[in-house]
């Protein structure tokens, strides 16, 4: 049986970097370099083109950073997984990227131990944080409002706290439908609702409230 490899596009404007990544990856048998980009317009075009499940996203680079790189991509090719490899571990870096729309967050100093088990992780179940990431989204909830809110799932029902999880995991609402069996349409009603109980406005801050209520793991 042949093995259904996951397809990957790499994006960092070092050729030294993206060569020693592919080189890391080319020894997984379950991962495709399928192409490489040196900024983030060339990663927007190759994205369209090639329609990777993960791109392997560097956050400085010129022309177009991979932030709004990340932002543009999932405009338009929303069943693909953003996975920002950064040598930045600073709070707004990774509040940045979890905002633009990526799913995982991991940094280019243990790239060698978790890349490809990062690009697993996030291409199965929908989300992959470095611990550090993960710590910078939990200090950017306060305490204070995440008590105010103890009894605050209590409001949601069985379908909204179901997609609460998904959204949180970095699925998509055209993928939540798909394995919730439902149309996008009722999955963004569902969303819209949840979002305004909760009283949260983004994906950041939904990711933030299923972290401290420990709906979601690392």
């Amino acid at each position: 049986m042949a093995v259904i490899k996951i397809r990957v596009l790499l994006v960092d404007d070092h050729a030294v970097v993206r060569d020693g990544l592919k080189a890391i990856l080319d020894q997984a048998g379950d991962i495709e370099v399928v192409g490489q980009a040196a900024d983030g317009l060339e990663a927007v075009e190759q994205a369209t083109e090639l329609e990777p499940d993960v791109v392997v996203m560097d956050v400085a680079m010129p022309r177009l950073n991979g932030i709004e790189a990340t932002r543009c991509i999932l405009a338009t090719k929303r069943k693909t997984h953003i996975l920002v490899l950064s040598q930045y571990d600073g709070d707004h870096y990774v509040l940045d990227a979890i905002g633009a729309g990526a799913s995982g967050y991991l940094l280019k100093r243990d790239a060698g131990a978790d890349l490809a088990e990062g690009i697993r992780a996030l291409y199965r179940w929908g989300a992959v944080l470095h611990p550090l990431a993960a710590r910078v989204l939990l200090d950017a909830y306060p305490r204070e409002e995440g008590e105010t809110r103890s009894d605050s799932l209590k409001c949601l029902t069985d379908r909204e706290r179901e997609i609460l999880i998904l959204v949180a995991e970095g699925y998509t609402n055209p993928q939540i439908a798909d394995l919730l069996h439902i149309s996008p349409k009722t999955v963004d009603s569902h969303r819209t609702s949840l979002m305004s109980k909760l009283d949260l406005h983004d994906r950041t801050e939904v990711v933030k409230y299923a972290l401290r209520r420990q709906l979601i793991e690392l």
